[in-house]
């Protein structure tokens, strides 16, 4: 969600060196961002899901250290008061951010938060007053084409073509990573695998299941229910957010719930169809023309209480995720088929 803002700070500052700082868990991605000269991987533990993390003292002394490269701008794209605070610790002459955390007297130039809009574009208005250009000129920048965002190598291509080796000749190819993340954020994994079955059924497409070493239980259930008409090849665990990268671009269609592999495929320009429930998609949803987001409206959703969801939505999938069908899912993934292969709706109709 910040790739085109990061684009267009290339533009504005065609010499600069640009370091990005980034947790670990998204390293592998920031080393494929083209204009980057330097990553600096900073775990914050507010960020962290496993809990772990650096502290807050230790992460201001690392933002210490920074003094000795004499940045000019420093841009804070999250918004978090802590982040903030490094932002001072780090001396850069000129400090953008968010101040609607806290921290605004770390930053010389603090930004006003619109909730109304997507967080790409609240990534471009703070792009926008780190080099003094009019606001809202740089919201018609971009969306970046893919390659000038990611730019996948050749050896996670060759590594996606050696998993799928198993699905030669398929058509449609559906990707669907069924682990939420968060539990908050996890749809009802047999609607996975009945979106799955139903595709397979009336589109003859072959599945491909993904997700890391900590989604093996999940991806297992969905697997379970798959019916015997299914081609699918198991990739979680095996693919490295690169290779996954790779996956994707092979893909024709990416089924997933509010994840990092859906903002992977928007950026990728895969085809993808997200289920949301707790979260907002005005503002956190695929930015991408190709992407159908499928939820319902209920008076208590969106919260975006994703770190600290109601009492009453824990221990269990969610109001507003269970009433998301899996017939609806199946609509929105049978509408992508056909807009992004030109085939018929269903083998019937042709």
């Amino acid at each position: 969600m910040t790739l085109d803002a990061i684009a267009a700070v290339r533009q504005a500052a065609a010499d600069a060196a640009i370091d990005l700082v980034v947790g670990e868990w998204n390293a592998e991605i920031a080393r494929l961002v083209p204009g980057i000269d330097r990553i600096e991987i900073l775990n914050a533990g507010w960020l962290a899901r496993d809990a772990s993390g650096l502290s807050l003292t230790a992460m201001v002394r690392r933002a210490w250290s920074w003094r000795r490269r004499a940045y000019d701008v420093a841009i804070n794209f999250e918004g978090d008061i802590r982040s903030n605070v490094l932002l001072g610790c780090s001396g850069a002459l000129r400090r953008v951010g968010f101040g609607m955390a806290g921290g605004r007297a770390m930053l010389t130039d603090c930004v006003p938060f619109d909730p109304s809009v997507h967080t790409r574009s609240n990534a471009l208005r703070l792009v926008e007053r780190a080099f003094d250009r009019p606001a809202g000129s740089l919201e018609s920048f971009g969306p970046a084409p893919p390659a000038a965002r990611l730019a996948l190598p050749a050896d996670a291509r060759a590594r996606a073509a050696d998993l799928l080796a198993g699905l030669a000749g398929a058509r449609p190819v559906v990707v669907v990573h069924a682990g939420g993340g968060r539990e908050i954020k996890q749809w009802n994994l047999d609607r996975f695998a009945g979106v799955a079955n139903r595709l397979a059924v009336s589109h003859g497409a072959a599945v491909v299941l993904s997700g890391d070493t900590g989604d093996r239980a999940l991806v297992d259930a969905v697997k379970a229910d798959l019916g015997p008409a299914v081609r699918w090849v198991d990739l979680a665990g095996r693919a490295d957010l690169v290779t996954l990268a790779a996956v994707l671009t092979a893909a024709d269609l990416l089924v997933t719930g509010d994840t990092g592999p859906m903002h992977l495929a928007a950026t990728l320009d895969v085809p993808v169809v997200a289920v949301f429930g707790p979260s907002d998609p005005a503002r956190w949803g695929p930015a991408s023309e190709r992407a159908r987001v499928v939820r319902v409206s209920l008076p208590c959703s969106p919260c975006n209480r994703i770190r600290r969801p109601p009492e009453r939505c824990r221990g269990h999938v969610p109001d507003c995720l269970a009433a998301i069908s899996a017939d609806a899912v199946y609509d929105a993934a049978v509408e992508m088929l056909r807009a992004a292969t030109g085939r018929p709706s269903s083998r019937a109709d042709g």
